[in-house]
């Protein structure tokens, strides 16, 4: 393994653990691609944590949409940025999907309340959903595109689980992902969701929100018996969602008090029992 490879996947060990060991059940030439399309992701999802002005964070985004576009030693320097340019290069990826994916993350800049639930699944798709697609692409090119309406459901469902983990910061620094129109039924807005103390209408929106991500989950469970063993790894990620919802249903374990956690041990023995025997058919 070369420096740079080495460079670039210690920094999804530390950024994104989760994704980090589920690239490890690819096969072993596809690795440091996974490990550049991750990285990547980590890289753009966590401009807000380390740049804390809105205009700033988007001159970042501009400046990876410029290294993407030009591509070929574009980004000299930057261990992530040359990964990536080889992992476009050599698996013929669309770089519109990485424009979709920098566009989609101005959102994370600003405090705007996320309008709808059309909106949401939007921004889970252009983010969540084509990483994982893009992933699958990498895997098996030819197997990739029977199974980018999946990555869909999949990246919906993952994504929102994710954006519930990380309530309790969004919470604390202003941001609101819940939808307006599920926390208006809840009887709540945007407002007085990030504002609060959590009490039963914040309740209600965090009880629709788990039930939107399960919609998306059973929807991705009722294909995913399908999935040849290539494509696996792109969509390991959801052997974790499942126990996280489990997780953080109920009061004891809501996200409005913290985030949901698995052992080691636990996140470990599903992506193996997953990599191994895939999902069952429903």
């Amino acid at each position: 393994m070369s420096q740079n490879a080495k460079i670039v996947m210690d920094g999804v060990r530390a950024a994104d653990h989760d994704r980090y060991l589920t690239a490890l059940y690819a096969a072993a030439d596809k690795r440091d691609a996974l490990f550049s399309l991750y990285a990547f992701n980590a890289e753009i999802a966590g401009i807000r944590d380390r740049i804390h002005e809105p205009l700033p964070g988007e001159v970042r985004l501009q400046w990876w949409r410029d290294v993407i576009a030009a591509g070929g030693e574009a980004g000299a320097g930057h261990p992530v940025a040359e990964a990536l340019n080889a992992t476009i290069a050599t698996f013929k990826l669309p770089k519109l999907a990485f424009e979709n994916m920098l566009e989609a993350r101005i959102f994370d800049l600003y405090d705007d309340p996320m309008p709808s639930r059309t909106d949401l699944e939007g921004y889970c798709g252009e983010t969540a959903a084509a990483l994982i697609q893009l992933a699958a692409m990498v895997l098996d090119p030819v197997e990739a595109p029977g199974f980018a309406e999946l990555a869909g459901r999949a990246g919906c469902a993952q994504a929102m689980t994710g954006l519930l983990l990380l309530l309790p910061l969004h919470r604390k620094r202003g941001q609101c992902f819940v939808p307006a129109d599920i926390l208006a039924a809840a009887g709540s807005s945007p407002d007085a969701f990030v504002a609060g103390d959590g009490g039963p209408s914040a309740q209600r929106a965090v009880a629709a929100m788990i039930a939107l991500a399960r919609e998306h989950f059973s929807a991705f469970e009722r294909g995913a018996a399908a999935l040849p063993g290539s494509l696996r790894p792109a969509f390991l990620p959801l052997a974790l969602s499942r126990a996280y919802l489990d997780k953080m249903e109920g009061s004891r374990h809501s996200p409005l008090g913290g985030a949901a956690r698995l052992s080691a041990l636990r996140r470990h023995w599903l992506l193996l029992r997953r990599a191994d025997k895939g999902w069952p058919t429903l």
